[in-house]
């Protein structure tokens, strides 16, 4: 086969990694959004100040979105490398890679919104935590960061 197709073929796994990491930040940022927009309400509802800081916990998710762009940027690399040279490129390879990594971002995502959603509703009702709750969405964000690091010295 043509190594030009061959990496075509392997670009596929830069679109899903992607796509799927930033499938997994849309649901983290939606799960901790409408949190948020919960204690919010409640707050208005007592007459108390909303808490800004709370957008932290929304937009803490977007960040394996960007993980999934630097490997699709890594992967779409080794394609266009390897066509240049005039290489096999192992687009199967390359496809798996993208998926398993962008689910596993994905996931990472959904999670942090999850304990995003859950620290906003701490943080709202107590007012205190905030650095305990950050914690928490800093350790399941580390599971992107590992996914991303380990497969690019795969690569």
């Amino acid at each position: 086969m043509d190594p030009e197709l061959m990496a075509t073929f392997g670009k596929a796994g830069a679109a899903a990694v992607l796509g799927i990491a930033a499938f997994g930040s849309a649901l983290g940022t939606g799960t901790a959004g409408m949190a948020a927009i919960g204690v919010w309400k409640r707050c208005f509802a007592q007459g108390r100040m909303a808490p800004f800081i709370l957008l932290t916990f929304v937009g803490a998710p977007l960040s394996q979105t960007i993980y999934g762009m630097i490997l699709m940027n890594t992967i779409i690399g080794a394609a266009e490398q390897a066509a240049a040279a005039g290489d096999m490129v192992s687009w199967p390879a390359m496809i798996g890679i993208g998926l398993f990594g962008g689910l596993a971002m994905a996931g990472s995502a959904w999670y942090q919104g999850k304990a995003g959603a859950a620290a906003a509703d701490a943080l709202g009702e107590t007012g205190q935590g905030f650095g305990n709750y950050l914690m928490v969405i800093g350790i399941v964000e580390t599971v992107a960061l590992f996914v991303l690091v380990f497969i690019q010295a795969a690569m």
